[in-house]
């Protein structure tokens, strides 16, 4: 066989494989949204839903899946930038570092399901931090922080060697130098990966059920007292997800539509993640432009 026809012959199944796969996500995508999107509306999205009666929504639902991304951003984002500095520009080669870099990969791989299992151990029972939004904002961190430090390290390694050199020439120190000219070239892809890696927090359940809880108290969305049970914005107080609440519509619903609203909690859900991911790759682009000044 002749390298040409080999050539051939790989590039075929390269773009089969491809396209088949494509095709299975296109597929799954839109059997979700084609079974999902008539089930969506205004009333949906906003009202509570119901334990026997038809006619639920997913409300309470949907805000504390926001609720809970922007917790775990809140504690991964600071966490995160500040290992993958340390790891990039101050850790020092040897056993130690490699180490640090072996238990964060492992973390990375961790099943959700024994994640939730740790939380519901010592967040919730040994800190005595019961099932909230603050007990599952930590489990998630432990998904988002090894992921955030591999995004800032590699951003921060991507950096020209030629511009950290140039600006310690020039009598900047080493933090002036890492925040006032490495983090600005690397903060496209930081902020692209931060954004991607904040798209599980919308799918993830198992970890979830064993922290956040599987039901949420009555909100008063006009109480915006924090340490109020019953306010939105409390966030020690139980929480069903979006993603837990469609794990327990399908295994243990009792409404007489509870299909259709799992159909439609799906689609919202899915409709979510893309948005999240688009608007990354979106905001990654509109950074790198500003940054670099490149159209």
């Amino acid at each position: 066989m002749s390298a040409k026809t080999a050539d051939r012959i790989a590039t075929a199944v390269i773009i089969a494989v491809s396209a088949l796969i494509v095709l299975l996500l296109a597929g799954l995508l839109g059997y979700i949204l084609f079974r999902g999107l008539p089930h969506i509306s205004f009333h949906f999205l906003t009202s509570g839903p119901q334990t026997i009666k038809a006619g639920g929504g997913i409300g309470p639902q949907l805000f504390n899946s926001l609720f809970l991304l922007v917790l775990t951003l809140i504690i991964t984002i600071p966490l995160g930038l500040g290992a993958g500095i340390y790891m990039s520009e101050y850790a020092k080669p040897g056993k130690l570092t490699d180490s640090i870099r072996l238990i964060v990969e492992v973390l990375s791989s961790f099943p959700s399901i024994v994640v939730g299992l740790f939380g519901l151990l010592v967040i919730v029972n040994v800190f005595g931090l019961g099932f909230s939004l603050f007990s599952g904002a930590l489990a998630l961190t432990v998904f988002n922080l090894p992921l955030m430090v591999r995004i800032t390290e590699q951003a921060l390694k991507g950096v020209p060697r030629e511009q950290k050199e140039a600006s310690l020439a020039l009598g900047l120190s080493r933090w002036k130098t890492i925040t006032s000219v490495m983090l600005p070239i690397a903060m496209p892809a930081i902020v692209t990966g931060t954004i991607l890696a904040s798209g599980r927090v919308f799918g993830e359940a198992a970890a979830l059920l064993f922290t956040a809880g599987m039901s949420s108290p009555r909100l008063d969305f006009t109480n915006w007292n924090p340490l109020s049970p019953f306010s939105p914005l409390n966030p020690f107080r139980p929480a069903e997800t979006l993603a837990v609440h469609i794990w327990k519509i399908n295994s243990e619903g009792l409404a007489p539509d509870a299909s259709q609203i799992a159909a439609g909690a799906s689609a919202v859900l899915i409709i979510m993640v893309l948005i999240f991911n688009f608007s990354a790759r979106w905001f990654g682009r509109f950074l790198h432009r500003r940054f670099t000044a490149t159209k």
